[in-house]
């Protein structure tokens, strides 16, 4: 659809949209590239930062021998938390500003990016942690100025964090997760190697895999932009500007390529056609929400991650209790999309049908249903527990979950449907149990 047929302009709207992302390299082998692609950005003194996990893999190696025989001093962080946190934030800008690196190499997955991502920013621009947080978390103050080049090298086919300017973590005082949002915040390259899927374990391909789902799908039917109110400047415009014809694009081949493959991904470790096409999905859909942003089942998640009790899931370390970020975003999913549809039904339909539904003889009124069903089918075959209920919660925790839920305001109001306090706790029930 072309951008002058999009959707009329709304009164005191946004007329315009801009597509940024970071310089991708993809293709298997590509991690060798990471010293001259350094080198050429003027690195001296490298920190690489990684996770105890990554750090023995072969991987590993890989990039720090490249970067040493690229003539390049690396110094090394591994104390990447999973799912991290503001205090793990904080130890890594520690390192960082003590280690006083001239750019950076991410090797993980989103955590280690987004650990990275926070060093990088705290350790050039120092100030109060919750200064550059999210309002009404922090502050939200604007990043003064640029970082320091990073290079971030995903091993996981989920996050999209090495196209995107945004950082997660878990603010432990709150019980949720909240985040840094600026453009400032994206990495200046994107090394992107299908390889480093093959040592993946099943549950973290399920994980990761519907992330990229969730991403693709809640960017497709954000609000669209030009139903966004216009910035009062165009620097201004902000990464999440809702729908466009760009995000469109990564957003229904990312949903085509997960109804393809993603049961095939998580099922055979050895199916490398797989692996390789949902590491591409991944690096579409991440262009595409980095530009369009996310909604409601991503700022639910937040909640349903940081208020975890006793839930390990396998494939995942099991020293403290964790609901990986993607279980807890595809969870909230299907109820969310239920209430969604009635605003794009056209969109629910086309989505569902990407990821493989039969959508013959819908009519707009079953198109809620039409794509929960698909989700749902997903889900059940790649072994993600049953809901909510699934990951530890019940019917007394719903206040909570809302209001971990309701402060996550940068994503909620890019939702196509008003997600009120009520609205989320009704959703948050729906979502406690589908099958």
């Amino acid at each position: 659809m072309g951008c002058c047929h999009y959707h009329p302009v709304g009164e005191g709207c946004d007329s315009a949209f801009t597509v940024d992302t970071s310089r991708i390299t993809f293709g298997r082998g590509c991690l060798a590239e990471v010293g001259d692609r350094a080198r050429a950005l003027g690195m001296k003194r490298v920190a690489l930062f990684s996770d105890a996990r990554v750090s023995q893999l072969p991987h590993f190696q890989k990039v720090r021998q490249s970067l040493i025989a690229a003539g390049l001093d690396v110094v090394v962080f591994t104390d990447v938390h999973v799912e991290p946190t503001d205090q793990s934030f904080l130890d890594a800008a520690r390192f960082a500003t003590e280690a006083r690196p001239d750019g950076y190499v991410s090797l993980g997955g989103g955590s280690v990016i987004d650990t990275c991502k926070a060093a990088n920013l705290f350790a050039t621009h120092p100030a109060d942690f919750l200064a550059y947080v999210n309002a009404p978390v922090g502050e939200g103050r604007a990043v003064p100025g640029p970082l320091r080049p990073h290079i971030a090298c995903p091993t996981t086919s989920g996050t999209g964090s090495e196209v995107t300017g945004i950082t997660i973590f878990d603010l432990l005082s709150m019980q949720a997760k909240t985040g840094i949002a600026s453009p400032a915040l994206r990495p200046t390259e994107a090394l992107i190697d299908p390889d480093c899927t093959a040592t993946l374990p099943p549950e973290v391909v399920a994980a990761s895999g519907l992330d990229v789902l969730s991403h693709a799908l809640e960017s497709y039917t954000a609000r669209p932009y030009v139903r966004r109110p216009a910035p009062a400047r165009p620097s201004l415009r902000p990464m999440s500007q809702g729908a466009n014809p760009w995000s469109d694009l990564g957003c229904r081949e990312a949903l085509r390529l997960l109804g393809l493959y993603l049961v095939r991904g998580v099922k055979d470790a050895q199916d490398h056609e797989a692996r390789e096409q949902l590491m591409w999905a991944s690096t579409l859909a991440g262009i595409a929400f980095g530009n369009a942003g996310v909604h409601a089942p991503h700022g639910m998640a937040y909640a349903v991650a940081g208020l975890v009790r006793d839930f390990r899931p396998s494939g995942y370390p099991r020293d403290e209790p964790l609901v990986p970020h993607g279980m807890a975003v595809i969870v909230n999913a299907p109820a969310v999309f239920r209430y969604t549809a009635e605003v794009s039904p056209e969109r629910h339909l086309e989505a569902a049908q990407g990821l493989g539904a039969d959508v013959r003889g819908a009519s707009p009124a079953d198109a809620g249903e039409v794509l929960a069903r698909r989700l749902i089918e997903l889900m059940r075959a790649v072994g993600i527990p049953n809901g909510l209920g699934g990951v530890g919660y019940g019917e007394a925790d719903l206040s909570a979950l809302t209001e971990g839920a309701f402060p996550q305001q940068r994503l909620l109001q890019n939702a196509p449907r008003e997600m009120s306090r009520p609205v989320l706790t009704e959703l948050f029930r729906q979502a406690l149990r589908y099958w």
